[in-house]
């Protein structure tokens, strides 16, 4: 009878693995799944006013990270964002996505992202594409 075991035991922790690895090759690894949610949420949180590559209502934002805040010669800040002379970082990039309005008072954008996960995938987006 102990013989008979032996081999389901087996076959069901084999069937366990293959199933667990499968799962995880059709996901993919983690990094990938996070850029993706992370161009994902950009689109859909920032990409109305925003672009990468181009000015649109809001300055382009590839090369943000690392930028100082009202330096696209290209585009008319608020004189309050000029001032503020801000590197954007990790840091002061989720102030200022949490409260605009707090990290720097009287600028011209009203957008904040509440949730801090959302925030930290935009950031590492942002960060990828064209960061310092």
């Amino acid at each position: 009878m102990l013989r008979q075991i032996r081999p389901h035991i087996i076959t069901t922790i084999l069937g366990a693995f293959m199933l667990l690895t499968a799962g995880s090759t059709l996901v993919g690894p983690p990094r990938v799944q996070a850029q993706a949610n992370g161009k994902a949420l950009f689109e859909k949180r920032c990409g109305g006013c925003h672009a990468l590559d181009r000015d649109k209502e809001g300055p382009r934002l590839g090369g943000v990270y690392g930028r100082t805040s009202g330096s696209v010669d290209s585009f008319q800040y608020s004189e309050a964002l000029k001032k503020a002379r801000i590197a954007w970082t990790e840091e002061t990039l989720d102030r200022w996505l949490t409260n605009t309005e707090k990290l720097v008072p009287n600028n011209d954008m009203t957008c904040h992202v509440e949730k801090a996960g959302e925030r930290s995938e935009i950031i590492a987006y942002l960060k990828e594409k064209g960061g310092k």
